[in-house]
């Protein structure tokens, strides 16, 4: 059993079915992508972080950091609760086509980048 597995089975089985469909969705656009736990919730990162879901007691959480908003930000705006965050109700169905959209971006960005990244800002002690 995965640490993403053990993630899912601490919620009610309502919103673990929810988040198992969450999760085949991300896994189905982004097979190639590595799941693990990060910040306390699943996680996929593909040459860097792609996106991280999340429930919570009142909505589920989808952080496809900022450029992910960014990108999408007119179809996003009904669920724009920050920076990097979305927030969906736990009764309504999640947005998929817009969700495609912000995963598939998120890869291509990711898989374009030039290999510069915060840590190679960092100067060696």
């Amino acid at each position: 059993m995965s640490q993403v597995d053990d993630y899912i089975e601490r919620f009610s089985p309502e919103v673990q079915i929810r988040l198992k469909e969450l999760r085949d969705f991300i896994k189905s656009e982004v097979p190639e992508a590595e799941e693990k736990i990060a910040y306390g919730m699943p996680s996929y990162h593909l040459k860097g972080a792609l996106v991280y879901f999340g429930a919570f007691k009142n909505h589920f959480g989808f952080f496809p950091t900022a450029s992910g908003i960014k990108a999408f930000e007119q179809e996003l705006a009904p669920f724009i609760t920050g920076k990097g965050t979305l927030s969906f109700p736990l009764d309504k169905p999640f947005p998929w086509e817009v969700l495609r959209k912000v995963i598939r971006f998120k890869k291509e960005e990711n898989l374009t980048k030039t290999g510069k990244t915060s840590r190679a800002k960092k100067k060696d002690p």
